[in-house]
């Protein structure tokens, strides 16, 4: 079972990264993925230093594989990270989306 106490500390951690806008260190198309993303393959994961300095590892969302490019602006958005377990609860974690 999900603890109420774990999923608010994460939110606190996702809430202060809402937002930020960063660049595209390197990526790659995952093809194969773990157990509980099956059903969003192929996507895309990427590296990206947000401008507050820190380095984050999310999926991308929401962009053409003709315009992924390192050095890619992107910013920080909530998106659903996989479907409802067991518990019923459906987790929301950062993903990045380019910047236009």
């Amino acid at each position: 079972m999900l603890s109420p106490v774990k999923i608010w500390r994460n939110q606190k951690k996702v809430r202060a990264l809402l937002g930020i806008e960063g660049k595209v260190i390197s990526f790659t198309k995952i093809h194969v993925p773990p157990a509980g993303f099956i059903d969003q393959a192929p996507y895309v994961v990427a590296l990206v230093k947000l401008k507050n300095g820190k380095g984050v590892v999310a999926q991308l969302v929401d962009y053409e594989d003709k315009h992924l490019n390192i050095g890619q602006k992107v910013k920080t958005v909530l998106r659903r990270t996989r479907d409802a377990g067991e518990e019923g609860v459906i987790p929301y974690g950062i993903k990045f989306k380019p910047v236009s």
